[in-house]
């Protein structure tokens, strides 16, 4: 009998993982969607008649869209189960791919990427759900560092294999190529996510569920971690999803593939990073140094990559017009280890909360996050226009810096719980 029990408990254990794996890949789908414009950019603004610059602001709506729909959304799994929202986000992840895919301009391209803001902010909470009502704590601490190394592997199929596609079908091709994986994931999920009752945990309206969301997350206890979510994430998504592959094209002259290839390697750094950090975190036990000394490295080795332009100070001491495509590699590799810790702000904030409000605690930061990418990338936006983009690069490197020194003042002494 005892046999047959663990037989059962190895065979739930693997169609759990599996069901996990298939909801992870709905999350490395939100990436890919995302960091689509990093490598084609430049094509997309010359067949819309614009600026890289000003299309760059048009797809900001993308993660606005997404940072609205967190609540109501997360709100919909209590309600309706993990499964069939994660079907629902796919069906409309596949729709806004296509209405990407065929826009003939900005506003209707803007349509599109509302869409995909909208179908894709629940594919991080699907798996981070169905792990934290499945698995202990410590095992939800393992799997939640998983998930975003599966999800960044979204950005990996954006770099040189999406600048090939790019190169040889055109950008439409990168959206097209991403409905047709959302119709291969949503089979998966229907095929390997089980159905599970709705709990009804919350049936209050989402504005109320809203604001309770942003009380606590301007709480004295939540103050610090808010303010380094909301750039952390930010500048890793921003510059690896926008930015990236301007800076390589246009200030260091590497070739689409050849800037596919360092962001590449940055998104591998990207993917390794949480399991690294995560594992220095268990070795050390002193999670708040460890995460305040990553995003403060993160921001000296943005500096340095901004420093590094043509006629900028790194340049002119090592005597050369502009610093060799070699340089900027290593720092993308530095840049994407260094700014991995979100896992651990995840966990920080389940640490300075009590049970009951731990849920709306993951929900703030996890807002947070991606809030502070909505805003980062329009700023960006008219920080380029204005200033170039070394200023980009060092409006990043500003912004993880006061990030991190509010983060160390607000967690400097453990906050009475509430």
């Amino acid at each position: 009998m005892d046999i047959a029990a663990n037989d059962d408990a190895g065979v739930g254990t693997r169609a759990l993982v599996f069901a996990l794996v298939a909801l992870a890949c709905g999350h490395m789908l939100s990436t890919l969607l995302r960091t689509i414009p990093a490598v084609s950019l430049d094509l997309m603004a010359a067949d819309f008649h614009l600026e890289p610059q000003a299309l760059a602001s048009f797809t900001s709506v993308y993660p606005f869209a997404f940072a609205a729909a967190q609540i109501p959304v997360g709100a919909a799994m209590d309600r309706f189960g993990v499964r069939p929202v994660s079907l629902s986000l796919l069906a409309g992840t596949v729709v806004g791919a296509i209405a990407s895919g065929f826009a003939t301009g900005p506003e209707s391209f803007a349509v599109g990427q509302v869409l995909l803001g909208i179908a894709t902010s629940g594919m991080l909470m699907c798996p981070m759900t169905l792990a934290a009502k499945q698995l202990s704590a410590a095992r939800f601490g393992l799997w939640s560092g998983a998930i975003l190394s599966i999800g960044n592997v979204g950005m990996l199929l954006s770099s040189s294999p999406l600048a090939f596609v790019v190169d040889h079908y055109g950008w439409r091709a990168g959206f097209w190529i991403a409905g047709l994986a959302g119709v291969a994931v949503a089979l998966a999920v229907f095929l390997l996510v089980p159905s599970q009752p709705a709990e009804h945990k919350d049936d209050s309206s989402p504005l109320k569920q809203m604001i309770e969301v942003l009380r606590l997350g301007l709480s004295y206890q939540l103050r610090g971690l808010i303010a380094l979510a909301l750039v952390s994430l930010a500048t890793s998504l921003v510059l690896r999803g926008l930015w990236g592959g301007p800076w390589l094209m246009e200030i260091k002259g590497l070739s689409r593939v050849e800037a596919g290839n360092q962001l590449g390697a940055f998104t591998l750094a990207m993917i390794l990073g949480p399991l690294c950090i995560g594992m220095i975190d268990r070795k050390l036990g002193r999670r708040r140094e460890l995460v305040a000394a990553s995003h403060l490295t993160g921001a000296i080795l943005l500096a340095l990559m901004a420093l590094g332009a043509p006629n900028y100070p790194v340049s002119a001491l090592f005597g050369v017009s502009v610093m060799p495509p070699q340089y900027d590699f290593a720092l993308f590799v530095l840049i994407g280890l260094a700014t991995s810790a979100q896992p651990l702000i995840f966990g920080m904030s389940r640490q300075l909360v009590d049970a009951q409000t731990a849920g709306k605690a993951l929900a703030a930061v996890n807002l947070a996050f991606f809030l502070g990418a909505a805003l980062m990338q329009s700023i960006t936006g008219a920080v380029a226009a204005l200033a170039g983009l070394p200023a980009v690069l060092l409006f990043m490197a500003t912004g993880l810096t006061i990030g991190s020194l509010i983060f160390l003042a607000y967690t400097s002494r453990p906050p009475a719980i509430n």
